[in-house]
C-alpha cells in the first residue's frame, strides 16, 4: 500500500521538491560566486601587502646607504651639496610653476573677458532692437486706441436715421479696432517676453585657450625656463643641479670638502643675487618671440613645439645684445618644464 503511495504521489508535492532542488544547486552557484570573490580579494590584498613591504624595503635600503655616507667623512660634504643642488632644482621647478600657472590664469581670465565683451555687446544690439519695436509698436497702439475712441465717439453720436442705415458698419469697424488691439497687446506681450528673455540670458560658459593662445604661452615659458638657466649657468650650477634631480644620492661625487664647501658659497651668493634682481618682463617677451620664429610643431594641432627646434638658449643682455647658447632644456626636461607646458 505504501509502495503504491509512492506510485502515486501528488504532482504538487513532486514540483515541490524540485524547486527547492533548483534553490539549493542555485545557493550553491552564488557561495561559489562570493568565495572566489572573496579568494581574487584575499589575493589582491596579499599582492598589496607584497608592494608595500618591497617599499618599505626599499627606503630602508636608501636610509641605510645615506646614513653610510654620512658616516663616511669623505662623502658627508658630497652629501650636503647633493641635495643643496637638489633644493636648487625643487626651487626653479617652483618657480617656473607659479610663472606658468599665473600666465596660463591672465590669459584665460583676458580671453573670457573678451567673450564676455563680445557677448553682453551682441545682446545689448538685440535688446535696443527689441525695444526699438517695442516703442514703434506701443505707438501704432497708440494711434489704434486713439482712432478707437473717435469711431466710438462716432457711433455714439448717431442719429436715429445714420444708426439705422450706417450704425451696423460703424459698429462693425469699432470691432475690428477692438481686435486689432487685442491683437497688438498680445504681440507687445510676446515682445516684452523677449527683451526679457535676452536680459537674463546666462553669460556663456569658460571656453579653454585656442592652440595658437596656447603656443604663445609655450613660448613665454619655455623663454622663463631660459632665464632660469641662465641664472645658474655660471659654474654650471644648473646642469649641477640637474643631474642631483636626476640621480640619486652618493651617485655623483663633488669632490673634496673644500670643494664642496666652494660649490656651496657659489649656490648662496648667487641666489642671492637672483633674489635681489629685479624682473625683466621685456627680456621675457624678446627671448619668447626669437624662440616662437624658429619653434617647429608636428601637427596645426600640437601646442608644444618639437624639443629640437627650441634647443637655443638666448642670452639676451639689458642692451638687447643676444648671445645664442646651446642647451635642449624641452629635451632634457630641466626645470620640469615638458609636464608644465600647456596641451
Amino acid at each position: 500500500m505504501a509502495s503504491l503511495t509512492g506510485i502515486f504521489k501528488p504532482e504538487a508535492d513532486v514540483e515541490q521538491d524540485q524547486d527547492k532542488l533548483v534553490d539549493l544547486f542555485r545557493n550553491r552557484a552564488e557561495l561559489k560566486k562570493e568565495f572566489a570573490a572573496l579568494r581574487n580579494e584575499k589575493y589582491q590584498l596579499q599582492d598589496r601587502i607584497k608592494e608595500r613591504q618591497g617599499a618599505v624595503e626599499r627606503v630602508q635600503q636608501k636610509l641605510n646607504h645615506l646614513e653610510s655616507l654620512l658616516l663616511d667623512p669623505e662623502w658627508v660634504h658630497n652629501v650636503v651639496v647633493f641635495y643643496q643642488l637638489r633644493r636648487l632644482a625643487a626651487h626653479c621647478e617652483a618657480k617656473l610653476e607659479r610663472f606658468a600657472e599665473q600666465l596660463k590664469q591672465q590669459r584665460e581670465k583676458r580671453v573670457h573677458s573678451k567673450v564676455l565683451f563680445d557677448w553682453n555687446e551682441e545682446r545689448k544690439l538685440e535688446s535696443a532692437e527689441v525695444q526699438k519695436r517695442i516703442g514703434a509698436h506701443r505707438m501704432q497702439l497708440q494711434t489704434l486706441e486713439d482712432h478707437l475712441q473717435s469711431e466710438r465717439h462716432k457711433l455714439s453720436t448717431m442719429g436715429g436715421i445714420s444708426k439705422l442705415f450706417k450704425g451696423k458698419s460703424q459698429a462693425e469697424s469699432v470691432e475690428d479696432i477692438e481686435a486689432s488691439i487685442a491683437a497688438g497687446q498680445q504681440t507687445e506681450q510676446e515682445l516684452l517676453r523677449e527683451l526679457d528673455a535676452i536680459e537674463t540670458r546666462e553669460p556663456p560658459p569658460h571656453q579653454g585657450l585656442d592652440a595658437g593662445t596656447k603656443r604663445s604661452i609655450n613660448f613665454l615659458i619655455v623663454s622663463f625656463a631660459q632665464q632660469l638657466y641662465l641664472d645658474y649657468a655660471e659654474d654650471n650650477l644648473a646642469g649641477l643641479a640637474k643631474e642631483a634631480s636626476d640621480k640619486s644620492v652618493g651617485a655623483v661625487n663633488y669632490g673634496t670638502k673644500y670643494e664642496c664647501d666652494e660649490i656651496l658659497e657659489k649656490l648662496v651668493k648667487r641666489r642671492k643675487q637672483i633674489d635681489s634682481r629685479e624682473d625683466a618682463p621685456d627680456l621675457l617677451k624678446h627671448r619668447a618671440k626669437l624662440i616662437a620664429e624658429h619653434a617647429v610643431f608636428r601637427s596645426d594641432d600640437d601646442c608644444v613645439p618639437a624639443p629640437g627646434t627650441v634647443a637655443t638658449v638666448y642670452d639676451i643682455d639689458h642692451n638687447g645684445v643676444v648671445r645664442q647658447v646651446d642647451a635642449n632644456l624641452l629635451g632634457e626636461n630641466y626645470f620640469g618644464v615638458s609636464k608644465i607646458l600647456s596641451r
